[in-house]
């Protein structure tokens, strides 16, 4: 339910003076949606709401005997626990993405097999993936050239800085494809076609880069695979 949806309700029935308000602010904060997740500090905190509003409206019922005001301030306070609580157990919650502690990187794929992946994620409209697979084919084309040595756990800031330090001419493309990657899958931010375009640029580049490194085709790290 939705703040407007509540405020609904409420504005319905506070004409009808102090108790019926105070009835319909626990009917309101007594549904499961409030009580979901955090079950403890929710039920807590409209514990303690209830008795709060309960003690100001003795206040203003007698400086106002019989006036509206009381239940229109209920209306407010009623709002703003509603607001708060939606806030932390509703859509927004339900809706944030849980981010992966660490996303490999390296192992013994080889580069064009992500590009592969990369491709038919995009091609179905999964950018996010797709960013990823593009990042691990960058990855591995600079391992198998011998820029990078293959080793887990290296973060895409690592292969930015490392990579371009060894081949300058392609640092600046390593620094936007490693941005982009670092925005989307630990940041949050959604994955677009624009994203997916930018690392495509990024894996051309160091494809086509001349890598004046002195070894070439550094073997990958035995027995470790990529997670899907």
């Amino acid at each position: 339910m939705t703040v407007t949806g509540i405020a609904a309700q409420l504005a319905a029935v506070a004409p009808a003076g102090r108790d019926e308000a105070r009835r319909a602010a626990e009917r309101e904060l007594s549904k499961g949606i409030y009580h979901q997740n955090e079950p403890g500090p929710v039920t807590r905190a409209f514990n303690a709401a209830i008795d709060w509003i309960d003690r100001f409206l003795d206040r203003v019922a007698s400086a106002a005997p019989g006036g509206s005001l009381g239940p229109l301030v209920l209306l407010a306070i009623v709002l703003v626990v509603a607001a708060i609580v939606l806030w932390r157990t509703g859509p927004i919650r339900r809706g944030a993405r849980t981010l992966p502690a660490h996303v490999e990187l390296s192992g013994d794929i080889g580069a064009g097999e992500h590009r592969r992946r990369a491709d038919e994620h995009a091609a179905a409209g999964r950018f996010a993936e797709a960013v990823r697979e593009r990042m691990r084919a960058i990855v591995r084309e600079l391992e198998t050239r011998g820029v990078l040595e293959p080793r887990p756990g290296r973060t895409a800031d690592e292969v930015a800085r490392e990579a371009g330090a060894a081949v300058p001419a392609i640092a600046g493309d390593l620094r936007a494809a490693a941005g982009v990657f670092d925005e989307i899958w630990y940041g949050g931010r959604p994955a677009t076609p624009q994203s997916d375009a930018l690392m495509r640029q990024a894996d051309d580049r160091v494809r086509r880069a001349p890598m004046d490194v002195a070894s070439s085709g550094v073997p990958a790290v035995a027995g470790y695979q990529v997670p899907r």
